[in-house]
């Protein structure tokens, strides 16, 4: 009689592991076998991280082996059981493998097909694979709901706490992501403790900062509180600082900005004009308009909070760095609206300089961050489990790179920017303004400007010559490019010409399910409802994976460098915008920005915000072997080669630098938003 051998892999997360029934019942195109319970006598079967063979008799040959159908029922109280492969070994010595990477709960079953990948037109109609691929798309669809947080954002999952999503998208260990939980340990690391409750309570002095800031030798935070005060620094964050996206090239001074040839002619070193400067591409500008209007935070009674829409003139010097040469607070021009500029009163200037490194913070926070990469990757993660079947490629290439965002994202509006949630705390926009940012962001929002060589293009940034210190662009574009041939490499071994593109009827409403429901169907955005060439798919993963796992990074993990020094970064302020000139002294200063406790709160936040996840997986690792195809593993393998060149790159170009920008070396780029 035949036999079968079957090799069953557990995962090596905490709690893999389950002592509950497994059974087995394999699928092939000339019958099925038994329901068979996987066990073996006096021995403790699917322990964590074990592998496990067991042999399948059957009474014929059951042809090819098409599914693998697993089904766990409780043995005393339901436990979870995360399988990551299962390898069938047939009568003829054959081995067919079927990835699996997914918990089983309840009393519920899973069906795989083997580890090939495969494209629905490629299924036969009345096929049992086909069946299968439809049925798993109805569950997945049940399962996975689009829900409207707030008006005018992009959806999310319907899920109000973590608890409640699917297990196979659930952190490993919900404690290692609870906002609440790793703030407390951020404090408590940092020895802020004594602080964190003294609100309303100001510093005396900027050293007095020092004493909740951590001085970590030879770091970017301990330079930037050393140089915090330079026109060169705080020119330089523009560039490559954590909010790098905002500053963009001046080729006429807009009329709410009403800058003069005057006012300005003392920063201009050329011996040129104003006029003549902008023709050159000297000028730069960074407009928070965003900001205008937007509700401060009113949620602390005791404590005023307030917001301000800067514009801030930007110049080129000889030497190719950034200088700030004028800042006007508001939008709108007027006697109450004056332009500080380098030459007035050291506060006037310092103080003018305070806003708009507070303002950038907000948007960085807000816009650059939670809505460009976390809200984002959320909505192509949900559309593809909705829309995308195991077997597909397409979902086998981007599973790695959503892996625990709709997670955070799910956590983080359970505890962080919720109503009363900790974004309150600290916060200048908690308490409703970080929503209006969002909604406000949405609108100007466009599918073209997840396209990284093109957003650095439309802001006119894109001249290694003109701004040769753009690390930010320059290690974008790379990675980009590593990421566009890779990308490149796979779709050409499932697609072979545009039409299969277009008779692809999953990817197709993988998109229009990210358009249609995703991003409600906003049509400014411009996101495509359908796909009609193999160039377009490429470009449209290549945002997806470029989104989450680069972009990501870059906005990310600097925080804690560049924000971590209160007076460079505060996350709100206690005093409104001067009105006029001359009228600032130190205390006024330190009395604006945030109080003891607030402090506290946002060092704990940009340390936690700042940290890779425990068993972090960076750009190109990818362990869970969805893909068995040769030509795909060769993919990935040129995909980390190159990689490491970039890496190598960035390493040389590092060495020796006081200020070295490595938030986009590869080898610090984790896969997915996850934190």
């Amino acid at each position: 009689m035949p036999q079968y051998t079957v090799t069953v892999a557990t995962g090596t997360q905490w709690f893999a592991g389950t002592d509950d029934y497994i059974y087995l019942t394999l699928v092939g195109s000339e019958g099925c076998s038994e329901r068979t319970l996987l066990d073996k006598p006096l021995y403790n079967d699917f322990e964590r991280g074990a592998v496990d063979s067991y042999d399948i008799t059957v009474g014929e040959d059951l042809g090819d082996i098409e599914l693998v159908k697993i089904e766990k029922k409780k043995y005393w109280v339901h436990d979870d059981w995360y399988c990551k492969y299962i390898t069938v070994k047939t009568p003829y010595g054959d081995y067919i493998e079927f990835p699996c990477f997914r918990w089983l709960v309840d009393d519920k079953e899973v069906v795989l097909r083997d580890g090939r990948a495969r494209l629905p037109q490629h299924d036969k109609k009345a096929g049992v694979a086909k069946q299968h691929r439809h049925k798993e798309l109805e569950q997945r669809q049940k399962t996975y709901r689009w829900k409207e947080w707030h008006p005018g954002f992009p959806m999310s999952i319907d899920a109000k706490a973590h608890s409640e999503l699917p297990r196979d998208i659930q952190f490993d260990s919900e404690k290692g992501v609870d906002f609440v939980l790793n703030y407390s340990k951020a404090i408590e690391n940092l020895y802020v403790n004594q602080f964190m409750h003294m609100f309303q309570s100001s510093w005396g002095d900027f050293a007095d900062f020092e004493r909740i800031f951590v001085r970590i030798k030879n770091t970017i935070s301990e330079y930037v509180m050393e140089h915090w005060k330079e026109d060169f620094m705080f020119g330089y964050q523009f560039l490559n600082g954590c909010n790098p996206v905002v500053i963009r090239k001046c080729t006429e001074i807009p009329d709410k900005f009403p800058i003069t040839q005057k006012l300005v002619e003392d920063s201009l070193e050329r011996g040129l004009t104003l006029e003549e400067e902008l023709k050159e591409g000297n000028i730069f500008i960074a407009d928070y308009e965003l900001m205008d209007g937007v509700t401060a935070n009113a949620t602390d009674p005791c404590t005023l909070q307030y917001l301000a829409a800067p514009i801030c003139l930007l110049y080129k010097n000889s030497q190719n760095k950034i200088m700030p040469v004028a800042i006007q607070l508001g939008q709108t021009p007027g006697e109450d609206n004056p332009i500080f500029l380098p030459t007035d009163d050291q506060y006037d200037w310092m103080l003018a300089k305070i806003w708009v490194r507070s303002s950038d913070f907000h948007v960085h926070q807000t816009v650059t961050h939670l809505l460009r990469t976390h809200l984002i990757s959320e909505v192509f993660g949900i559309a593809m489990f909705r829309q995308l079947p195991a077997v597909h490629p397409v979902f086998k290439l981007l599973l790695p790179h959503i892996r625990f965002t709709i997670a955070i994202n799910t956590k983080a509006r359970e505890q962080l920017i919720c109503e009363c949630g900790l974004f309150d705390k600290a916060n200048g926009t908690g308490g409703g303004g970080h929503v209006e940012l969002v909604q406000r962001s949405m609108k100007t929002f466009t599918y073209k400007s997840l396209i990284f060589p093109e957003a650095i293009k439309e802001r006119g940034m894109d001249s290694k010559e003109d701004l040769p210190y753009y690390f930010y662009r320059d290690d974008g574009c790379s990675v980009w490019e590593a990421v566009i041939s890779f990308v490149t490499d796979v779709v050409n071994i499932y697609y072979e010409k545009d039409e299969t593109v277009q008779e692809d009827e999953e990817i197709q409403a993988f998109v229009k399910d990210v358009c249609s429901f995703g991003m409600q169907d906003f049509d400014r955005c411009e996101f495509p409802k359908s796909l009609q060439t193999k160039e377009q798919l490429v470009e449209y993963l290549t945002i997806v994976i470029f989104t989450a796992s680069a972009q990501h990074a870059a906005v990310n993990f600097g925080q804690f460098d560049w924000c971590s020094w209160i007076p460079n970064s505060p996350p709100t302020m206690r005093k409104p915008p001067p009105t006029k000139k001359g009228e600032v002294d130190l205390k006024y200063i330190v009395e604006s920005l945030p109080d003891r406790g607030r402090s506290c709160w946002h060092l704990g936040a940009v340390w936690a915000l700042s940290q890779f996840q425990e068993n972090e997986l960076f750009l190109g690792m990818y362990p869970d072997e969805h893909f068995i195809e040769k030509p795909v593993k060769e993919a990935m393998a040129k995909f980390r080669m190159t990689l490491g060149e970039v890496t190598k790159v960035i390493k040389n170009r590092n060495e020796g630098k006081k200020l070295p920008y490595y938030y986009l070396s590869p080898d610090r780029i984790p896969n997915s938003v996850a934190v």
